[in-house]
């Protein structure tokens, strides 16, 4: 018998999105799988549509917006299956992405994440943002993907259809093994949004399990990695990549890395002033502070990790931010 998949779209104020990509999701051809709308809060029609439309869709219905992090944790409590499949809403999938992927992961007991090629959907030819073909990270903390580096998106022409070991799989198709995500505690809720998938990924090398990418698993993602940057996401990104190092480092890679990171940051806030992009500069400050009284708070629990970052999968052993601004490596074949 197959194992048993749920797949689980976290919904807030998403009406649009789910009346558009919920009938790919229904015609999904793997056959033991069950669907679940995890809704967070939603002010607009959402769980009545979903329930009016599609009855054979379980509703879940949280009281109040807990973000990525906080809304998945809460409601993964009520699902049972082998895997889950979290799934964000404005993703498009094709007939066959969840074979692939469970038959690969089923094969490699070691793997416990995995995530499918995501491509845009605005532009199919091109990898998406928001995990493209599997994530990576450099020994400074800085994310990148196979197919995207910062902003800059290749084109897909089939050069990174191998399955690779990665560092990180994307939260906006993440297929993770039920146990082991109930043994790590889920997501941190600190994170609220973004990078929170990153940081559970570290967790699971940490705890001797491998993360893959399975291209022959395609998604298409709408996504905001092209969207105009705001203050929260900026605030969010930055304050949220200074916890993950606080929690996942050794305290002789912190020594190393956070002198470093910080004079990153604050280049990166000055550059930001001399384009009179002041809210950036805020953002990125305001990220600082807040780290700040999250390290000394009683949120934060002191955790030895057993291995360094440079002996885990996915690692650029070199800094990202050099390769693209100094070398101008925008792809990842080039690195």
């Amino acid at each position: 018998m197959l194992p048993s998949v749920a797949i689980v779209i976290l919904n807030y104020n998403g009406i649009n999105y789910l009346q558009q990509f919920l009938p790919s999701v229904l015609s999904s051809t793997y056959s033991n799988k069950k669907i679940i709308v995890a809704d967070n809060a939603s002010t607009d029609d959402s769980v009545n549509w979903v329930k009016e439309n599609y009855p054979q869709i379980t509703v879940l219905i949280n009281t109040q917006n807990n973000g990525y992090a906080g809304g998945y944790n809460w409601c993964l409590k009520s699902v049972e299956a082998d895997y889950f499949v979290l799934l964000n809403s404005d993703v498009e999938v094709t007939a066959n992405w969840i074979e692939p992927i469970i038959e690969l992961m089923q094969a490699d007991t070691k793997i416990a994440a995995c995530q499918p090629k995501i491509l845009s959907w605005h532009h199919k030819e091109k990898f998406e943002y928001a995990g493209a073909c599997g994530g990576f990270i450099d020994l400074y903390g800085y994310p990148f993907c196979r197919g995207r580096i910062f902003d800059f998106c290749e084109d897909d022409k089939g050069q990174y259809n191998s399955v690779e070991k990665i560092f990180w799989a994307s939260g906006a198709a993440l297929f993770i093994k039920s146990k082991v995500f109930v043994d790590l505690n889920g997501f941190d809720e600190n994170f609220f949004a973004h990078m929170e998938e990153i940081d559970l990924c570290w967790r699971l090398q940490l705890s001797g399990y491998t993360i893959a990418v399975q291209p022959a698993s395609i998604v298409y993602h709408v996504g905001g990695g092209t969207l105009p940057k705001s203050y929260q996401k900026t605030f969010l990104n930055f304050r949220n990549n200074w916890i993950m190092l606080c929690k996942n480092l050794t305290i002789k890679e912190k020594f190393l890395i956070f002198p470093v990171r910080f004079f990153l940051d604050c280049t990166t806030a000055c550059k930001a002033l001399l384009s009179k992009d002041t809210e950036m500069a805020r953002a990125i400050f305001n990220a600082h502070i807040a780290f700040i009284k999250w390290k000394f708070s009683s949120k934060y629990k002191s955790v030895q990790p057993n291995k360094p970052l440079y002996k885990l999968n996915g690692v650029l052993l070199n800094s990202i931010v050099f390769k693209y601004f100094v070398r101008k490596k925008k792809r990842y074949s080039d690195l």
